[in-house]
C-alpha cells in the first residue's frame, strides 16, 4: 500500500508582511510554517489518515503513552533556498532510512522510506515561502513519531502519531563560526552496549542535559560522553559526532554502535577522502585525545551535526586539567574546508558529485 499525504491549505496563512519579518532574523526553533504533516497508525488500518494540514497544538490524552513510557523518535533535516530560487534538500533517503531504525529500536511502526520522503516534500511545496534564502538561512525540518495512545500500560502502543513540523532557522553561530568548549563527563553515560545510543530517541537527549547544566557550570558549551562499560573511549558529545585531524594526514572518528550514526557524519567521511585524508574510524581512548592535542599529534578537533554542521571543537576541559588542539579553528584548517565543501554543496554552490541533493520545488 502506498501511503500518499493530501494536502489541505490553511486558510488563515500568516501574513506576507509578517513572514518577511520573521524570516529576516529567524531564530532556530522558535518560529514555524503554516502547515505540518500528519499520519496515524493502528494495527488494524495500518498507516492512514496522511494528509498536510493547517499547523495547530497537538489535543493529547493525559493517559498518551509517549508523556509515561517516552515511547518516540525524531530526524533532522534541512531545506535549502538555491541561487536560482529553487529549493533543495540534502540525503532526505539516509534520515528516512534511519528513521526507520530508530522506530525499529523503540517498538514503533517502520513509516516507509517513500511516505516519509512524501510527506517531506508535500510540506515544503506548500510552504515553500517560508524557506528563507542568503547566509546559512535554512527550513528546518522535524519528523517525529510518538506513542498516542491512551494507555498506562507498559507495551508497545497501538496507536501511532507521525508528525513532520518546519521552522525557518538563520545560521547556528550568529557572530561566525567559533570553536566550542567541551566539559569531560565523567558521572553520566549517554548510552550503553544494547541501549538507545544508536536510535534518534528523545530519550537519548533528556539524559544529556544534566551533564550539560555541569558543563555550563564549568563554563564549557558541549559535554564529552565515554563508554558505559569501561570509561575510556570517546563516544559522541551531547547531539554531534566528533573528529580527530592528526598530524600525518588521518582523519580518525569513533566507530559506529553505541552512537549515532550521523547523515552529517558519513558524508564527511567522504569528502574528507576526497580531500586525501586516511580515514580511521575505530574505538578512541580519552587520553589519546588529551596527550595527543598537548603533544600536537593530534592538530585539530571537530563536531558535526544537522544544526551546526561542522564546528571546532576548542578547550576539552576535566576536573584537574584541559587541553586544546594547536591548529583547531583556524583560517585554511582541515575543519575549516570539510565544512565550507559541504555547506557549499548543501547551498548549490559547489558540484554535487555524489547525487546527495534532492530537489523539492
Amino acid at each position: 500500500m502506498t501511503l500518499n499525504f493530501s494536502v489541505h491549505p490553511n486558510p488563515d496563512p500568516t501574513g506576507p508582511e509578517r513572514r518577511a519579518e520573521i524570516l529576516a532574523d529567524p531564530e532556530f526553533g522558535k518560529y514555524f510554517t503554516d502547515h505540518m504533516a500528519r499520519a496515524v497508525w493502528t494495527p488494524e488500518t495500518g498507516w492512514a489518515e496522511a494528509a498536510v494540514v493547517p499547523f495547530a497544538p497537538i489535543a493529547m490524552h493525559p493517559a498518551a503513552a509517549v508523556l509515561h513510557y517516552a515511547q518516540e523518535i525524531f530526524e533532522g533535516l534541512k531545506a535549502y533556498r538555491h541561487p536560482d530560487g529553487s529549493v533543495w534538500t540534502f540525503r532526505p533517503e539516509a534520515n528516512a532510512e534511519r528513521f526507520v531504525r530508530s522506530a525499529r529500536r523503540l517498538a514503533l511502526p517502520e513509516l516507509p522510506v517513500s511516505a516519509f520522503l512524501d510527506s517531506v516534500r508535500k510540506l515544503v511545496a506548500v510552504d515553500q515561502e517560508w524557506v528563507p534564502g542568503g547566509g546559512e538561512q535554512s527550513l528546518y525540518l522535524r519528523p517525529f513519531m510518538f506513542a498516542s495512545e491512551p494507555f498506562l500500560g507498559v507495551r508497545p502502543s497501538v496507536e501511532v502519531t507521525y508528525m513532520v513540523i518546519a521552522s525557518p532557522v538563520g545560521p547556528y553561530f550568529s557572530g561566525g563560526v567559533k570553536p566550542v568548549s567541551i566539559w569531560l563527563s565523567q558521572e553520566y553515560t549517554r548510552a550503553g552496549r544494547g541501549g538507545t545510543g544508536a536510535a534518534k530517541c528523545g530519550g537519548n537527549y533528556a539524559a544529556s542535559l544534566a551533564p550539560m547544566v555541569e558543563a555550563a557550570e564549568h563554563g564549557c558549551d558541549q559535554v564529552c560522553f565515554l563508554d558505559a562499560q569501561e570509561g575510556r573511549y570517546v563516544e559522541e558529545l551531547g547531539g554531534m559526532n566528533l573528529y580527530f585531524v592528526t598530524r600525518d594526514g588521518r582523519l580518525v572518528t569513533p566507530e559506529l554502535g553505541t552512537i549515532l550514526e550521523g547523515v552529517t557524519r558519513s558524508s564527511i567521511l567522504t569528502l574528507a577522502k576526497e580531500m586525501g585524508l586516511e580515514i580511521e574510524e575505530r574505538p578512541v581512548e580519552i587520553g589519546e585525545w588529551q596527550e595527543g592535542a598537548r603533544s600536537g599529534r593530534i592538530r585539530e578537533v571537530f563536531a558535526c551535526g544537522t544544526g551546526a554542521v561542522v564546528t571546532p571543537v576548542g578547550r576539552l576541559v576535566w576536573p584537574d586539567g584541559e587541553v586544546t588542539a594547536p591548529d583547531t579553528g583556524s583560517e585554511g584548517s582541515v575543519t575549516m574546508r570539510v565544512r565550507q565543501r559541504l555547506v557549499d554543496i548543501q547551498y548549490g554552490l559547489a558540484e554535487d558529485g555524489h547525487g546527495w541533493m534532492q530537489r523539492l520545488v
